[in-house]
Formats: C-alpha cells, sequence, structure tokens
C-alpha cells in the first residue's frame, strides 16, 4: 500500500480511483465496513482505492485543546487499513486552510482536482467543509455535479449501541476494554516506547517494562488487566497496571508491563500492550506484603484468563 502526506504527494499521471474519507481513528467494524466496501468497488471498476484521512484530528484545530484520545496511531492506522486491502493511505494534514473550506471546494478541490474521484464511499453521518455544513445530502449532489458516484453506509450497531469511535473512547475510559474490543473487532491496543521508571516492581520481584505512549493515547481506566505484550513479531502474555501507583503515593498515570515467564531488559525498544480483560480497580495497599500478594493474585488470573481466552 502506498503512503502519501498530503495532496502534492499525488503522482503526476493519476487517473480515476474509488475513495472513502474519515479520520478512521481506531480503524473499528464500523470503518472497516466502509473500507471493504470501497475496495469492493475499486475492484468492480478496475480503479485503485484511496483512504484518506486527516492529521491532526480536526477537532484540535477547531476547538484547540479538544483532541479526543486517540485509538490508534497513524503507523497503526496504516497497517490496519493495508489489511482491509486499499491501495493507497493519504494523510491531509488539517490546517486552518482546510477548515474554511466550503462543502463544494473540498468536494471539488479535493476528491476530484486532485484525487480524481469515480466514486466515493462514506458513512450516513459524514460531514464536511467549513462547520461542517455538508453532509452526504450535499455530497450527493455534488457528486452529480462533479461526475463521481456516492454510497452512504450505516454505521455497524449491536444491541442499539451504534460502533463508533466515540462509543470506544467511552469504554476505554471506564475500563470496559472487553466491549471497547466488540466494536473495535480486536483487543485494544497502545503503542509505545519502554523506559526507564522507578524499579519498584523490579525490588517486588515483579519486573515491570514500563510503556510511554504518545501524547492523547487512549489509555484505559486506572487499574490491572490481562493482555498481551509485542515486541518484534512476538505476543507475550502480560499483567497491565494502569495508574499512579498510589501506594507509593505516586503522582504519575503510567502503563506497566509484566510479562510473564520472561526476564528480559526491554528498555528503548517500540511495543505494544493490548488489553483484554480488566482483573480490578486500582487500589492502596496498607504495606507491601498485601500488595505482593495481590500481585501474585493478578498474575495467576491473568495467566487463567489468557489460556482460556
Amino acid at each position: 500500500m502506498q503512503r502519501w502526506r498530503g495532496l502534492e504527494a499525488v503522482p503526476s499521471g493519476w487517473g480515476r480511483c474509488v475513495v472513502t474519507v474519515g479520520v478512521f481513528d481506531g480503524v473499528h467494524r464500523g470503518h472497516r465496513q466502509l473500507i471493504e466496501r470501497a475496495v469492493q468497488r475499486g475492484r468492480e471498476k478496475g480503479l485503485p482505492i484511496v483512504v484518506v484521512t486527516f492529521d491532526p484530528h480536526p477537532a484540535e484545530l477547531v476547538r484547540p485543546g479538544t483532541h479526543p484520545a486517540r485509538l490508534s496511531t497513524l503507523d497503526r492506522r496504516a497497517q490496519l487499513i493495508s489489511e482491509c486491502g486499499a491501495d493507497v493511505f493519504c494523510v491531509i494534514p488539517f490546517t486552518p486552510q482546510l477548515a474554511r473550506m466550503e462543502p463544494a471546494e473540498f468536494a471539488h478541490e479535493i476528491l476530484v482536482d486532485r484525487l480524481h474521484a469515480a466514486a466515493v464511499v462514506v458513512g450516513s453521518n459524514f460531514t464536511f467543509g467549513y462547520r461542517a455544513a455538508g453532509d452526504v445530502t450535499a455530497l450527493a449532489r455534488l457528486g452529480d455535479r462533479f461526475g463521481f458516484t456516492l454510497e452512504a453506509l450505516d454505521l455497524i450497531s449491536d444491541d442499539e449501541v451504534t460502533f463508533s469511535s466515540t462509543y470506544i473512547r467511552s469504554c476505554i475510559d471506564a475500563g470496559a476494554v472487553a466491549a471497547a474490543a466488540d466494536a473495535l473487532g480486536r483487543w485494544h491496543r497502545v503503542d509505545g516506547v519502554v523506559v526507564h521508571g522507578h524499579k519498584r516492581g523490579r525490588d517486588l520481584g515483579f519486573p515491570t517494562a514500563n510503556v510511554a505512549c504518545p501524547p492523547y493515547t487512549a489509555v484505559p481506566a486506572d487499574g490491572v488487566y490481562a493482555g498481551w505484550f509485542g515486541i518484534g513479531d512476538r505476543k507475550l502474555p502480560t499483567a497491565v497496571s494502569v495508574g499512579t501507583n498510589p501506594t507509593f503515593s505516586g503522582r504519575n498515570r503510567t502503563v506497566e508491563a509484566y510479562v510473564l515467564d520472561v526476564d528480559e531488559d526491554f528498555y528503548g525498544h517500540e511495543v505494544s500492550v493490548e488489553f483484554v480483560e480488566r482483573l480490578r480497580g486500582q487500589e492502596t495497599y496498607d504495606g507491601l506484603e498485601p500488595l505482593i500478594a495481590q500481585m501474585t493474585a493478578d498474575v495467576e488470573q491473568t495467566r487463567a484468563l489468557l489460556a482460556s481466552s
């Protein structure tokens, strides 16, 4: 899959294509439905499929300081979108100039003049242009005017819950990682670099990898989780603690992964942590003995849960 940064990266002589547009944060089940439909349309027409997204999140520019928690990095999004069969992942910088584009200008300048869209696939709640003035009805009219077809799909829902990035963020914020996984179609994952911490875990017999995540990462609610630790091609069972270490009067929120049955130096490595199930909330213990006893129980519960999953 090709990766373009900005519309200036579109190759000269680029022909017609099928386009789908969105932030696609998390590339959840609803997003994959859109992308896979665009792939199907592209294969039917013999045209390449371009997935367009924006960076930074439009909310950060329109309402500074309101950047939503990020479900996936751009690199992770590209990987997941590639797995759906797209040919191009195009990241458009979301600038003040782009935010001020009227809907007709957005459709003409981006979809038609730059990308030469023959067909566009979006969600039924898609909005675009200055102050989100354009919707799928307006985009269909612009398609008739500029020569592309539009297909708008309803979002996937289950038990009257619509799967959206907003819904998934709320699940993660509450620590409901199993519900988030159902909407994502996979376990929620955070990526980061292992950095040096206070090394308290090693002193207690549970050495942990302190994972420093990029800004805005959607980190689950404080607590202890069973999960998987990814490094290179390996995926290792892990018990994950998220929080401030209140027993030690901690203040900074951290993601610490105790990798079961492995004693390696992970410092400086890029890793991932996938959250399978929440075991308990964060607690304060009166001394080290009850803390160690609880950590031992957490590890055994993690081992059993991951073995059954």
